[in-house]
């Protein structure tokens, strides 16, 4: 069973840890190097323990961490979304089991309203994973160049 838990400020390290083995799996599409301290810079990290408008969600499969959400308002393409998928995971052991459609759909319906969601078109499965979402609102579908690709969209609430 699949639930959300929203990351508190308790919580900061445990995100940061995760993000940065995210960030690290992103550069296979991006190519964003390392700092001084073998990290990956991620700037708006600190905002969402203090941005009202920024929200990060642990998923959880039962008790097991599987991954995680990070969503602001944002905008990729100059438009006024309520929402963005501006990270999103399920982590490797847990791919394949349906949990990344699963938890996006859970997420969308929980925040009902005008999305956006970009990925990166040299990362197969998530072009599969958010085609598939997003194909009950029939997004209109945006090249922000050759390599991203944003899908914009609205949820109705209760749907």
């Amino acid at each position: 069973m699949i639930r959300l838990q929203t990351v508190q400020v308790k919580d900061r390290d445990l995100l940061w840890n995760i993000n940065q083995k995210y960030l690290y799996e992103m550069t296979n599409f991006y190519d964003d190097p390392m700092d001084e301290s073998g990290n990956y810079h991620y700037g708006y990290f600190e905002e969402y323990f203090t941005d009202p408008r920024r929200e990060a969600y642990f998923i959880y499969n039962g008790d097991t961490l599987a991954g995680f959400a990070m969503i602001c308002p944002y905008s990729n393409i100059g438009e006024e979304p309520d929402y963005i998928m501006a990270e999103f995971t399920i982590f490797p052991a847990y791919r394949r089991r349906h949990l990344a459609i699963e938890t996006a759909g859970m997420i969308l319906r929980t925040h009902p309203g005008k999305w956006e969601i970009k990925y990166n078109e040299k990362n197969p499965p998530a072009k599969k994973l958010w085609t598939a979402v997003t194909a009950p609102y029939s997004p209109k579908i945006y090249h922000l160049n050759e390599e991203e690709t944003v899908f914009a969209f609205e949820v109705a609430a209760g749907e």
